[in-house]
């Protein structure tokens, strides 16, 4: 029989790490460098009624750590072009691209998905860019002949 595991829930306020907006984790001595922890971070990312936290287990105790973000927890880290267009996310979520869902707020791309906000890092908008048209001052997505517009909120 499976043991519950006591919770230990941690908050916004007393977590000693953050998510910037550029999709990076911090901590008072600056930006993570350690690949494996970074990655560590990004795929504990979890949500839940009182918002994102890390989830950890360590031995009889789950550790729920309640994070700070400036901008979205969530970030397209990576584009594959396969039947359709696959976005993959910090968390390792892949999701498929919603051209009617894409918006701009300050020269950044957005997409919408239900009430999550999610972010293309500078990678993801490398990926996507040879789908991506200017035309005086507005910008289109084409994919499969078709072309939508990104709206700017």
């Amino acid at each position: 029989m499976k043991k519950k595991l006591k919770v230990i829930t941690i908050s916004k306020d007393e977590a000693s790490f953050w998510l910037d907006k550029k999709g990076c984790w911090n901590n008072v001595h600056g930006e993570f460098e350690h690949k494996k922890i970074i990655n560590y971070f990004h795929t504990s990312i979890k949500k839940d009624k009182d918002g994102y936290y890390l989830s950890h287990i360590n031995g009889n105790k789950k550790e729920k750590v309640y994070f700070h973000f400036e901008d979205t927890p969530l970030f397209v880290f990576d584009v594959i072009k396969d039947k359709d267009i696959i976005l993959v996310l910090n968390t390792k979520k892949k999701i498929k691209l919603r051209p009617r869902k894409l918006f701009i707020i300050d020269d950044h791309l957005y997409m919408r998905v239900g009430e999550e906000r999610i972010k293309f890092t500078a990678r993801g908008l490398v990926k996507i860019s040879n789908f991506i048209e200017c035309d005086n001052d507005r910008y289109f997505i084409k994919i499969k002949n078709r072309k939508y517009e990104i709206s700017k909120s």
